[in-house]
């Protein structure tokens, strides 16, 4: 059977559904050809019926292409980004010959496939409501495939379409218990079976590079980078909160980079602890980094992680997916140790960049000889008289520091801290960057403090004698703001209506949802699975038990649908017979019952006669019963409501005599 014009309109509207849940992901070229292609399509069937499907002259070339093209781009077809760019290519092929009803169920069974690859990009709540969004239409065409074209009445977005969405919707919400019990209690394995990588669309945040002028796009990038809850249940105050992610000790004239001495070896710091740790735990969205940001120096390494000689945390494998991990810090502490090769790698500066800046370092060291602290005091007293913050800094040159030092001398972190580092390396005081995060947003309905990429910051440790590494942050010395309440208020982001109560709430909710979305959904592993039966004094389930678990819990959600559908009294009957049995106990009230043997047109003969006042009414009430339940094997939709309604308003006449 040939599709008709609503049949085939619907089917490109559910494929353009499901390519837009790619969108993201796809090379540029693949996203316009597809476009292309759909478009071009369906405008050939809407306007140029009768060519039919698109030519072969035009459908081989496009497919022997399309495999050519993935291996240009990815140089493999096997993958999953080469692998989904394939099968897109082909279900928009499909599109192109689909003229008949299985055409169309082939390609939406294809589509299904495709919104499971979707969901392995992207586990997040609004991927995962785009998706269903699309597994919905899929359905509700399928639906539409269904009715023959000479049943079909009105246009594609009418009443029937919104009556089928109607149906699907309650098809879903009937098959949501036993799709909870399979997600609960199914024994799932550790590793996806089929070796899912992992979240390709993860964002990188902070490098392991430092360049000024790199955070830029992180500044202006308001999504979340880790979300933390504290065992007291209240966040330590905004001057506390820096999160460290990586100390840097390499400068190269341009970039700060880390040495090998002071990261990937697990160590017995010299940190002495001035008060109690503080425990917290942090739940970080995917990275495809292997460093964690704890609240400024860990006491000890969460598992599958090492504590560097730097303090930073590395761990063995990079953070592909939400992940939550159990920490302690310090927020008063000591941090000692400074061996010969630290102090000359947190010296070095290379030869030939920067000379002003380093005369500069030289003259405080002749005026305050090996005085660390009051050469630091110089410098931090020179960017909070001298220096502006602005995310729009001006262009450097070769001498990069010389030109922000003594030229433009407006910038943000990443500028404030390089300059300040080379001007106390160029001073004798060792001094390093520690790139991180620093503040958070404190959301009070779910208690959790939530850091974003814009809170993306750097700042300095300059090594002060007895006292240790000491942090120092010049930032809060051009700008205090930027501490004290965040990054967008130190560059002015935070206008009236961004800081408006309204939508201060209207974030913390979603937010808040997108929480509990990670906790419930996306971080139920293995270990958590194992863990749900530990009421019922299981301590860890083994796939047994849970198997066991899945079994009772079938069978009671197959206990209650039997009774629910043999329960004494239920009413069997479909919409119209319903509205026609309410009818005739109305006319039964009024004194006219119907005999338990007749039929629709003899009791309207005698309707006739006992209610002539009404008859106008009931006549077409009765044509209409007979039509739908009579005349036709399938009753439509709609007309079967509007006969229920109309048989609801009916309200017989008594005769004036």
């Amino acid at each position: 059977m040939r599709l008709d014009r609503r049949q085939f309109d619907l089917l490109t509207l559910t494929i353009v559904l499901v390519l837009s849940t790619h969108v993201g992901h796809l090379p540029l070229w693949a996203n316009l050809a597809a476009g292309l292609l759909v478009g071009g399509r369906w405008l050939q069937r809407s306007y140029r019926p009768g060519l039919g499907a698109m030519p072969v002259w035009l459908r081989l070339p496009l497919t022997l292409g399309l495999p050519v093209a993935v291996i240009a781009q990815f140089g493999t077809v096997l993958g999953l980004e080469p692998g989904s760019v394939l099968a897109i290519g082909m279900l928009v092929l499909k599109l192109g010959e689909s003229e008949k009803v299985r055409d169309a169920r082939a390609a939406l069974t294809f589509a299904g496939f495709i919104l499971m690859a979707a969901l392995l990009f992207d586990q997040g709540l609004l991927g995962a409501l785009h998706v269903a969004v699309a597994v919905g239409l899929v359905f509700l065409c399928l639906r539409e495939l269904e009715i023959p074209p000479g049943e079909r009445r009105g246009p594609l977005f009418g009443r029937e379409l919104l009556g089928g969405a109607r149906a699907i919707a309650l098809s879903v919400a009937a098959a949501v218990p036993l799709t909870l019990l399979v997600f609960l209690f199914l024994p799932r394995l550790a590793q996806p079976l089929w070796g899912a990588p992992d979240n390709l669309d993860a964002r990188t945040g902070v490098s392991e590079v430092m360049t000024p002028g790199q955070f830029q796009s992180l500044m202006i990038d308001d999504s979340p980078a880790f979300r933390v809850q504290f065992a007291t249940g209240q966040p330590p105050p905004p001057q506390q909160r820096y999160w460290r992610g990586l100390v840097l000790n390499r400068f190269d004239g341009l970039n700060w980079t880390r040495t090998d001495s002071s990261s990937h070896r697990p160590v017995e710091s010299n940190l002495q602890l001035l008060s109690a740790p503080l425990d917290y735990e942090v739940t970080m969205e995917p990275t495809q980094q292997r460093w964690l940001f704890p609240l400024d120096v860990p006491t000890a390494a969460p598992e599958r992680f090492l504590r560097n000689v730097d303090l930073t945390l590395t761990g063995f494998r990079p953070i592909g997916a939400v992940q939550r991990f159990s920490m302690s810090s310090a927020l008063e502490f000591r941090l000692a140790g400074l061996n010969p090769t630290q102090r000359q790698n947190a010296l070095a500066l290379p030869y030939g960049y920067n000379p002003r800046a380093q005369a500069l370092g030289a003259q405080w060291r002749e005026q305050y000889g090996d005085n660390a602290e009051r050469i630091a005091a110089a410098a931090m007293k020179l960017f909070r008289d001298e220096f502006s913050y602005t995310l729009t800094p001006p262009p450097l040159g070769r001498n990069g520091m010389d030109d922000f030092i003594f030229e433009t001398k407006a910038g943000y972190c990443e500028y404030f801290a390089s300059a300040f580092a080379v001007l106390l390396r160029s001073a004798g005081v060792p001094t390093r960057v520690v790139v991180g995060y620093q503040g958070g947003f404190w959301n009070p309905t779910g208690e959790y403090l939530l850091v974003r990429q814009s809170d993306a910051h750097a700042w300095n440790e300059v090594w002060l004698g007895e006292r240790g590494w000491v942090r120092m942050d010049p930032t809060a010395a051009v700008r205090p703001e930027r501490v004290s309440l965040g990054s967008r208020a130190a560059s002015g982001a935070e206008t009236s209506w961004y800081r408006s109560e309204w939508l201060m709430t209207l974030r913390d909710r979603w937010d808040l949802v997108n929480q509990l979305w990670n906790e419930v959904v996306v971080q139920f592993d293995t270990l958590r699975q194992q863990g749900l039966l530990r009421q019922f004094g299981v301590a860890q389930a083994d796939w047994n038990q849970l198997a066991l678990a899945f079994a009772i819990g079938t069978s009671l959600l197959l206990a209650f649908a039997l009774w629910w559908a043999l329960r004494a009294g239920r009413d069997r009957q479909d919409l119209i017979d319903r509205a026609y049995a309410a009818l005739c106990r109305r006319l039964q009230r009024a004194g006219v019952e119907r005999a338990a043997h007749e039929g629709p047109a003899a009791y309207l003969q005698r309707l006739r006669a006992a209610l002539p006042q009404s008859a106008a009414e009931l006549e077409p009430l009765f044509a209409d019963y007979i039509r739908l339940r009579y005349a036709r094997r399938d009753a439509d939709a709609a007309e079967s409501r509007r006969f229920a309604q109309a048989a609801r308003r009916f309200r017989p006449r008594r005769n004036s005599g």
